[in-house]
């Protein structure tokens, strides 16, 4: 990297810009716009996102501040917060959706090998969802309940990175389960999800595309043994057995055996049964994978604490999916920028350099090395929620 380009310019050129291209293309983004082309307004909700902006105008505000730098940002016109208010609106939120899965395939080949904490060859997701809460006056179209509206982040979570893969965003109200049937499934792949996706006739779609679901059992379950496999109970495995749906219904639904393990947590005592489709790894395993399951659970977390996602700059269901895959792109590029230079800090500390020098000119590799090594004792609540890797 030239130390002559800001260290915002060297993080968003990690954007490959025929990608963005065919992207905005696509969908028509830049149809009939005079100024203020998509790629500004991708710079300018980036920007949003790496200075912790609180609003269009917040934005607008600390960008010209510094008009001398705009240039040697990326930026070809004059941010506006009603032009970008306009542009969330209207520009198709698909452009940034398309931008973030391009993203998202280069970042998942650069964290392919990192340790999983599992003897396992296979790609391991976590599936789940986290709520947003919003106004129903200003959301009427995400309503919730009677007094309040939410939207929901339905999140597929590669736990080697972690690099979310797939995120849908819908109402509040709609149950967890739906996002089961936009899933394309991966065959060989283990799918971690708690009992509110338990639906047997979607979870048998896992055993005909040849993937592996791991899950909990809901309370009165009603199966036949067939078979019990010897356990050590001194590993907290208290059953392992092949099962078979008994009612009738049930059994129209997922008419195939399945695997019941019962555990007991030797931490907290916690009685535990999962629900599986794989018969081969030990049944220790299986528990030890559902507990890989609140990594997303993190995710979620971590987010929240970092990116601009509980606030929202427009009301319109454009401008919020809009600024979600933003986000999503942000964090997807630190995460690939962290890996392709080497550093070796995490996305937290990286994200707390950026945030105050963007407009900072020198090589962003040396910047942030330099930043960490006199900070060795760095400390922030955001790194120990989450001490992203």
């Amino acid at each position: 990297m030239r130390a002559g380009k800001t260290i915002f310019s060297q993080v968003t050129e990690w954007v490959h810009p025929e990608q963005f291209r065919r992207c905005v293309q696509r969908y028509g983004g830049n149809d009939r716009v005079r100024n203020f082309p998509c790629w500004d307004q991708f710079l300018a909700m980036s920007f949003a996102q790496l200075t912790y902006r609180d609003s269009l105008a917040d934005i607008e505000v600390c960008l010209r501040s510094r008009p001398d730098q705009l240039y040697h940002m990326g930026f070809r016109s004059t941010a506006a917060h009603s032009t970008l208010a306009d542009a969330n609106r209207a520009r198709d939120w698909r452009i940034y959706h398309d931008l973030a899965q391009t993203l998202i395939a280069r970042a998942r080949r650069l964290y392919a090998s990192e340790p999983l904490g599992l003897e396992l060859s296979q790609t391991v997701y976590a599936l789940d969802s986290t709520t947003i809460d919003l106004c129903l006056s200003l959301f009427p179209w995400a309503r919730f309940r009677s007094t309040k509206a939410a939207v929901k982040l339905h999140t597929l979570l590669d736990l080697r990175g972690p690099i979310p893969t797939m995120i849908a965003i819908s109402q509040g109200k709609q149950a967890d389960v739906n996002v089961l049937d936009e899933l394309i499934l991966e065959p060989g792949a283990f799918y971690v999800m708690d009992r509110g996706y338990v639906d047997f006739a979607r979870l048998y779609r896992f055993v005909l595309a040849g993937a592996f679901f791991v899950t909990r059992a809901k309370a009165g379950l009603q199966i036949n043994r067939l078979a019990s496999r010897p356990v050590d109970p001194s590993t907290g495995v208290r059953s392992d057995q092949i099962v078979w749906l008994k009612l009738t219904k049930s059994i129209q639904h997922y008419p195939d055996r399945f695997r019941r393990v019962s555990y007991t947590d030797p931490a907290t005592g916690k009685a535990l049964v999962f629900l599986t489709n794989n018969f081969d790894l030990p049944a220790l395993t299986i528990a030890q994978l559902y507990k890989c399951r609140w990594r997303v659970e993190l995710f979620f977390k971590w987010i929240k604490q970092n990116l601009r996602i509980k606030h929202f700059f427009g009301t319109t269901d454009n401008a919020v999916k809009t600024q979600v895959w933003i986000a999503v792109c942000v964090y997807v590029l630190v995460a690939i920028l962290r890996k392709e230079l080497g550093l070796e800090v995490s996305l937290s500390q990286i994200l707390q350099i950026l945030s105050v020098n963007v407009f900072e000119q020198m090589s962003l590799a040396e910047f942030v090395a330099k930043s960490a090594s006199q900070n060795e004792t760095y400390d922030s609540c955001n790194q120990l929620v989450f001490n992203m890797p």
